[in-house]
């Protein structure tokens, strides 16, 4: 074995904390005083002007102060200017205030549902009129009328272009042709083909007039208006993007800010969209664009929307138009959310169209396409829904007093009012509650259920309670229309909503009034066999609740957990229940009776045995309990704070070799003992440390992760190298030999099978090395409050160094012996690898002051840089790193073997 002196590099951490420590810039106050002229620069005018404009921005700097007199003619004194920011300030403060927040469900949460449910067999087409690819070739000096002339023509082309139909496609063919059209949007746009990005979303666009699928509109609208969104956001980035020069626009903008050349890009996507001759097409791709409005002037959104909100009245068909009010309301929202009276405005003229329904036109097409009315109202749900959210969020109470009496006007329309009672917040609807019965008796139940009137009014009602005097008139009424509902899914679907509502409010005969319904409807024909989701979503703690006494609760509980927990529960039910019990352990407190949180955990243990993920956070628990003893009852001073610690050290002790995960048990004695040793339980964090080096030859091949077997190398080496740097701080007991815990662990490296290919024993022995030149300094690099570590046994022996030194020397051997077993070709790759671990050891470790260990870090850099083995991206930053190294005085031997230290390319 080879035999190099180790002589450990003296290291003083404070001073290296504050050399990486960012260095502190001073400021020369000499030049400043708060009377001296101030030079002013116009900004304003530099970025108002066109994008490469070579006009100078303007500067003004005066010797006298200014004349506070003088500025007020010119509108520029202090408190006009003041004022004048104080109302920006308010403006914008109160549009945060408006502003959507994480209480408003995205339409991004609704999408996935919306296509999951309206889906469709029918077989479907996609007419698209993409006119020609013939290019215009244009002149370098057309003017900009020629221009726009050549684009309104490529539009008219566009209308009157080759027609491409794809028929009888079925509904993933469709979802496919859709998603392919979204990227052809984006490929275009990448090759600054802007002309026919704008063409594909005018003909999606048209898409949407065609309802010959009627079933598969609303999710067609969701398609649809994915790659509106897309285009939107590209010409939003564009535009953008042309007012950085020469700095980014601020979030909070405003015209003035934005240059002629943006805004002219701007003003042409408008125009382009306007000459757009199909209303449908032309209101949707503006309403994409909304946003862009902001880069034109400060009104232009304010303006737009009500215009847009007054076309869709334009359009016939009232299905088609109130996904088009949704969209307006989605795309207001994002950029105005403020402008409610735009919002309430596309409501009402929902409410005002809601006749065509019943119209012959509709009721034609539904003949043809052989839908039934219920079901074709159900289409209306997800926008409706959407515009009502977007509509009462953050309303008033007075905005659904109006809405009621709009709906009573409607002749209280069924599906509206569903959408009105999910809409609105839950305490404004239960305060109401008795009205919207009335409402729900006076519906037409032709197209919509009364009984999912009742559903929706439930789900208001399990969130707040309706005054206390109507509540028994309330849960009358409901059941009364429930319990006729024939359909054992939608009696239970309904029937599961109001039983909460029952459970919280009214005493044991209620409900076993309602239970007993409930069985009654539910155990002919075993219809609860296709209802289990429902009748298991019954709320059973509202039950538990009836059991006042905490000791009869407990022993309710406990029957309920020995029915469902014993030593036949599949896997996967373990994993599941474990789950749900360690979330309920971590919730149980007892205060400050630490005594009491004990005997629970005992308890539980002996309970749940058969549950390793239990039992793990058992003990994971105690630690925490043993911690916040510690913390709270007086430290080490307390004879009663040590033996309580150490009752839960012992819990530990004796509990982690139940568990049968190996690296579980190896990782909670290291937990349990860095526990142990900062309560200053010395004897108890000792057994903890040699309890996990005798486990450590348990440790098999491959271990199964995830289902698969895998190496356990990898998690092996993880926890070394973890065990590691706690033995830092772990004194040596006072019985056994010096270092005998880390000698204990590399004899166990040592002794262990490993894998034949592997240099997993080298990569130990490397990691040992930082820890022992740790242990050799005066002063550690973190110790233990109220521990004496071997810093303080030893104060620096001479014997405890050389010791240190001589175990260095052993590894150090031990590894250049492997690596001379390592020179193959094949496995050159492996040998530059530990040659560079073991050289950056020595760099950042080791006195290379030693001409010995100095030679050796020379040839152990260049052994991995033989043949091109070393990536030179790292060795570049090393060399840079001992450069700077080098610098300090007490390190100025690195300068030269730095010399000595070359690159070497590949071959």
């Amino acid at each position: 074995m080879v035999s190099v002196p180790w002589h450990s590099r003296v290291r003083h951490y404070e001073a290296e904390l504050r050399s990486c420590r960012a260095a502190v810039a001073s400021v020369d106050f000499g030049d400043y005083h708060p009377l001296k002229p101030i030079t002013v620069l116009d900004s304003r005018s530099r970025r108002g002007g066109r994008k490469g404009s070579t006009s100078s921005s303007s500067s003004s700097s005066s010797s006298v102060a200014p004349d506070p007199l003088s500025s007020l003619l010119e509108g520029t004194d202090p408190l006009s200017l003041f004022a004048a920011a104080a109302e920006e300030l308010g403006r914008r403060r109160r549009e945060r205030e408006e502003e959507v927040g994480l209480d408003f469900e995205p339409w991004a949460a609704k999408r996935g549902e919306i296509l999951a449910r309206f889906t469709t067999t029918e077989k479907l087409s996609i007419n698209l009129f993409m006119g020609s690819d013939k290019s215009k070739a244009s002149s370098p000096s057309s003017a900009v009328s020629e221009k726009v002339r050549t684009r309104l023509e490529e539009l008219d082309d566009l209308e009157e272009g080759s027609q491409r139909e794809m028929m009888n496609l079925s509904q993933q063919d469709y979802v496919n042709r859709i998603e392919d059209l979204n990227q052809s949007l984006k490929e275009a746009w990448s090759s600054d083909q802007k002309v026919k990005a704008l063409k594909i979303v005018i003909q999606c666009s048209k898409l949407l007039s065609d309802t010959s699928v009627i079933q598969f509109y609303p999710s067609k609208f969701v398609l649809i208006t994915d790659i509106l969104d897309t285009f939107g956001q590209l010409v939003y980035d564009r535009i953008w993007s042309m007012c950085s020069d020469p700095h980014s626009l601020p979030d909070t903008f405003s015209a003035e800010d934005v240059n002629d050349t943006a805004k002219e890009t701007c003003l042409n996507w408008f125009f382009k969209i306007a000459s757009i001759r199909e209303l449908i097409p032309r209101l949707y791709v503006e309403a994409a664009i909304l946003k862009c409005n902001r880069f034109l002037n400060n009104s232009g959104i304010q303006e737009t929307v009500p215009r847009l909100t007054a076309m869709v009245r334009g359009i016939g068909d009232p299905l088609v138009a109130v996904y088009a009010r949704a969209y307006l309301c989605r795309v207001g929202m994002e950029v105005t959310p403020h402008l409610k009276d735009s919002l309430n405005k596309n409501f009402f003229d929902l409410l005002a169209s809601f006749r065509q329904i019943h119209g012959d036109a509709v009721q034609n097409q539904l003949v043809l396409q052989r839908v039934e009315v219920p079901v074709y109202l159900t289409l209306y749900s997800p926008a409706i829904h959407w515009i009502l959210q977007c509509v009462a969020y953050r309303a008033s109470d007075v905005l659904l007093t109006e809405m009621m009496e709009r709906c009573k006007k409607l002749g209280n329309n069924a599906l509206l009012l569903n959408s009105v009672m999910w809409a609105f917040r839950a305490e404004f609807v239960a305060a109401r509650a008795t009205d919207f019965i009335s409402m729900i008796k006076d519906c037409d139940e032709t197209g919509f259920p009364k009984h999912l009137l009742f559903g929706s009014l439930g789900r208001s009602l399990a969130c707040a309670d309706p005054p206390e005097s109507e509540r028994l008139p309330i849960l009358n009424e409901a059941w009364k229309v429930i319990t006729k509902v024939r359909n054992a899914q939608d009696y239970i679907t309904c029937a599961e909503i109001w039983v909460e509502f029952t459970c919280r409010h009214f005493t044991k005969r209620e409900v076993n009034t309602v239970l007993a319904d409930i069985i009654k409807h539910m155990t002919p024909d075993r219809a609860f066999e296709d209802a289990y989701t429902e009748v298991h979503s019954e709320k059973f703690l509202p039950f538990l609740d009836m059991f006042q006494k905490d000791s009869v609760r407990v022993e309710v509980c406990k029957s309920i957990m020995e029915v469902f927990i014993n030593a036949l529960t599949v896997e996967d039910e373990k994993r599941s229940v474990s789950l749900l019990i360690n979330g309920f352990i971590r919730m149980v407190s007892f205060g400050r009776d630490f005594e009491q949180q004990l005997s629970f955990c005992v308890e539980a243990r002996a309970t749940f045995c058969n549950l390793e993920p239990v039992i793990i956070q058992l003990i994971h628990t105690v630690n925490q309990l043993a911690i916040e003893t510690r913390r709270v009852m007086g430290g080490s001073h307390s004879r009663k704070t040590a033996a309580f610690v150490r009752a839960c050290a012992a819990y530990c002790f004796i509990t982690i070799p139940s568990i049968s995960n190996i690296f579980s048990r190896l990782h909670l004695y290291l937990l349990s003992g860095k526990v142990a040793l900062a309560n200053q339980c010395l004897s108890q964090a000792d057994a903890f440390m040699k309890a996990a080096v005798s486990v450590l030859p348990e440790v098999p091949r491959t271990i199964v992760v995830e289902g698969k077997q895998r190496s356990s190398e990898s998690f092996l080496l993880e926890f070394i190298s973890s065990f590691l740097s706690t033995l830092l701080v772990v004194p040596d007991h006072p019985e056994q030999g010096v270092l005998y815990l880390v000698r204990g662990l590399l004899n166990m490296v040592q002794d262990y099978t490993w894998e034949d290919s592997s240099d997993a024993k080298v990569r130990v022995y490397i990691s040992a090395l930082p820890l022992l030149a740790a242990m050799s300094q005066e002063s550690y690099l973190y110790t233990i409050l109220n521990v004496d570590s071997n810093e303080t046994l030893y104060g620096g022996d001479p014997k405890f160094v050389a010791e240190i030194s001589r175990l260095c020397e052993t590894l150090i051997g031990q590894v250049l012996d492997h690596l001379k077993t390592l020179g193959r070709e094949e496995v050159m790759h492996r040998q530059g690898s530990l040659a560079f671990s073991l050289f950056s050891c020595l760099l950042a470790h080791a006195d290379l002051r030693n001409n010995k260990l100095n030679q050796l870090a020379v040839n152990l850099w260049n052994l991995s840089h033989k043949n091109g083995q070393c990536d030179t991206r790292i060795s570049v930053r090393t060399l840079e790193h001992i450069k700077s190294q080098a610098q300090h005085s007490e390190l100025s031997h690195l300068s030269d073997m730095l010399l000595r230290l070359s690159l070497q390319s590949r071959a």
